[in-house]
């Protein structure tokens, strides 16, 4: 039996709400609220220690530091787990003699965000108390706020041989060797609990449900270490990392800084929300995802491009920061919503733009259910401020974007379209339109879908 569902009636006894809700009356959640919320982490970030999560005495201890002046790391400490040249001098030494686990891109992609710190406070891939506590309520055992599981799942042929306590080689799907696991546990889990808690329905044709089902029975945990950090074969001039980009933030004086997550190409309502926020705050960190995405997602080096032709003609130069988000999709709307918040605040956002059906897919989830999903949690324990805006649209009545809480427009006299849809005009040719647009958008994005077909 499919199982479908949607948040907001989505039986939790945290959710506050017993009915469906379907529209949202507010377009940021009490903002001044979570504002409060996170105040004392820009003023009193906390004191870190230092970094020590593997066992083994030939690995030296990392120092991290919280620079002032940046929000605290989820957490309160920036993870580091990329390995010093000693220490990968030490890994490469002992690589024949260590067992194997290959990784798709996904799990690649999960080692590199947490190496680099995006996943902080995860050192690595999650043990079966944190897994169970993150799919049943959305924290780690800790109790700190952490929505999507994070695991490294293999078949039990693979798992049998290896050895609690022993380190794991960590190749990619080329068969490169990339990182290391200390292996502290391997344990079994229930896909069909982790798809409906997670992505809230059991469907296989859910991307994120179906990654679930073909992945492997048993789950691998420990601290893991990236062997060294490569640039971006196709963006390394956006690879930003999370020290980096908090460093940028305090060069340009930034005390608030509003993350934009997307994995689609900036259309007129993206950039309408976007300088939205940008009047409230010192800077626009733009983040768009090139991890593995669904098959017919516009491809990475389109969206970029496009990126770019937005920030060269339609953005102020001096207020806009973009960089790549190196983090596969899940489509797990809601959760990953929150999980997306989490990832920017260690970049050192202090704000997040959650617009309609943030990392949906299909029809599996309410049009704001992934604002909604805010409201369990306090504003002190995510650390970040959502700004959320209903769905834009061009409005023919007052010629500019605008949502129904600006515009006295009928529905006949507003125009949007679906990312299906443009696509679909794309795919044919079809240029579309300005209102949707801009047209040197438009035009970059048939060119790349002509020279692809």
């Amino acid at each position: 039996m499919l199982i479908k569902c949607c948040y907001t009636v989505l039986i939790n006894k945290k959710f506050r709400r017993s009915e469906v809700v379907e529209t949202q009356d507010l377009a940021f959640l009490q903002i001044a609220n979570w504002e409060l919320g996170i105040a004392n982490c820009l003023k009193s970030p906390p004191k870190l220690d230092r970094i020590d999560n593997c066992s083994n005495n030939f690995l030296p201890q990392i120092d991290m530091s919280h620079r002032p002046g940046n929000i605290a790391p989820h957490g309160g400490q920036l993870v580091n787990r990329i390995a010093t040249p000693e220490q990968r001098q030490v890994f490469l030494d002992k690589a024949d003699s260590l067992p194997r686990v290959q990784l798709d891109d996904r799990t690649t992609s999960d080692l590199e965000t947490i190496a680099i710190g995006a996943l902080s406070p995860l050192t690595g891939f999650m043990e079966k108390s944190d897994y169970d506590s993150v799919v049943a309520d959305m924290r780690l055992a800790s109790g700190l706020p952490w929505s999507i599981p994070i695991t490294l799942s293999v078949e039990e042929s693979v798992a049998a041989p290896l050895k609690e306590g022993g380190w794991v080689r960590l190749d990619d799907r080329t068969g490169r060797f990339i990182g290391v696991l200390e292996l502290t546990q391997k344990y079994s889990y229930d896909k069909t609990r982790e798809a409906v808690n997670v992505y809230l329905t059991d469907d296989v044709k859910h991307p994120g449900v179906q990654v679930v089902f073909n992945q492997g029975t048993i789950n691998l945990a420990g601290p893991v270490w990236l062997l060294q950090r490569d640039p971006h074969p196709q963006f390394s001039a956006y690879q930003i990392d999370p020290a980096e980009s908090r460093n940028l933030f305090v060069q340009k004086n930034w005390k608030t800084i509003v993350g934009f997550q997307t994995r689609n190409p900036i259309h007129r309502a993206h950039e309408y929300i976007q300088k939205c926020a940008m009047e409230t705050v010192d800077g626009l960190f733009l983040h768009p995802l090139v991890g593995a995405t669904k098959d017919d997602d516009i491809p990475a080096d389109v969206r970029m491009r496009c990126y770019e032709i937005m920030l060269e003609h339609y953005y102020p130069h001096d207020r806009v920061i973009l960089a790549i988000n190196p983090a596969a999709m899940r489509y797990a709307g809601p959760r990953e919503a929150i999980f997306h918040a989490i990832v920017r605040k260690n970049y050192g956002c202090t704000h997040f733009i959650v617009g309609r059906d943030h990392a949906g897919v299909g029809d599996y989830y309410g049009t704001y259910d992934a604002q909604y999903i805010f409201d369990e949690f306090e504003p002190s324990e995510l650390g970040i401020v959502p700004m959320m805006f209903e769905h834009a649209f061009y409005c023919t009545r007052t010629l500019q974007m605008a949502t129904t809480k600006t515009s006295p427009s009928l529905p006949e006299e507003r125009i949007h379209l679906s990312g299906t849809k443009v696509r679909q005009m794309l795919s044919q040719g079809e240029k579309p339109p300005q209102e949707f647009s801009r047209p040197e958008v438009a035009a970059e994005l048939i060119r790349a879908m002509q020279e692809r077909s």
